[in-house]
């Protein structure tokens, strides 16, 4: 399986496989926080796939046109509703043109298929089976995400539990999924002095919020429509998803 970089600069518990991502507590001044969290590596893109993809060729097509366009760090496949050799022929198609670009490819929901489509991580819901059962079955060096919602002890949870990444959203309105649970940006800001275990903010992320979300600590941020959806283009919408991130 290759191993992916998907941190550039330090090791944040986030460079890809084979990390010790236990949380493990920074020394936090008591004074107030400030929005913008210093000495991190650069906020990334992690891409998701729309729900449905009526024409896996042409997706096919504007993904490679999309990754070659800027840095991003993983492309996680996401079909709902989907059956299993839907998923399959996603994975079979798209996997190849993520890994040329060197991005990570993470299956959602599913650590068996994931596993058996060689995927190199798998990203698990609240209600998709345990954190163990899913390490269990994708084996130690697979990149394992859980999402987390709104709740810090569920991320801190899921970080004992050795999850490489915690999820955290929707923090905007978004037509992708539905979603009960709106964290405030004091929650990046709060795990990231904190904890060393990476964090993922999704949920109506676009290129005109994603830098706040960066700034309150967000070390990924997770977009679908804002960028398959965007009105110039997906190949654009990462060349600016890329500006923003960098402050």
């Amino acid at each position: 399986m290759v191993r992916y970089s998907i941190v550039k600069g330090d090791c944040k518990s986030f460079a890809w496989f084979g990390v010790d991502a236990r949380p493990q507590a920074r020394e936090v001044s008591p004074m107030a926080r400030t929005p913008t969290v210093p000495d991190r590596p650069p906020c990334r893109l992690y891409l998701i796939t729309p729900p449905s993809i009526p024409d896996l060729g042409a997706f096919a097509a504007t993904l490679d046109e999309a990754l070659g366009a800027g840095d991003v760090a993983a492309l996680q496949i996401r079909l709902k509703p989907a059956d299993d050799e839907a998923i399959r022929a996603a994975v079979e198609r798209l996997a190849p043109i993520a890994r040329r670009h060197g991005v990570a490819v993470i299956l959602n929901d599913r650590p068996d298929l994931a596993r058996a489509t060689g995927c190199d991580g798998v990203h698990i819901g609240q209600g998709d089976g345990s954190l163990a059962e899913a390490r269990r079955i994708m084996g130690p060096d697979a990149m394992i995400g859980v999402t987390c919602h709104d709740s810090r002890d569920l991320a801190w949870d899921a970080a004992e539990g050795g999850a490489d990444y915690v999820a955290f959203g929707a923090f905007y309105p978004t037509e992708t999924k539905a979603t009960v649970h709106r964290p405030s940006l004091d929650l990046l800001t709060e795990w990231q002095e904190t904890v060393e275990v990476p964090c993922v903010a999704i949920g109506g992320v676009t290129v005109d919020n994603a830098a706040e979300l960066a700034r309150a600590g967000a070390d990924f941020v997770a977009v679908s429509a804002g960028v398959w959806g965007y009105r110039d283009g997906a190949s654009a919408a990462v060349k600016l998803f890329n500006r923003k991130l960098i402050f």
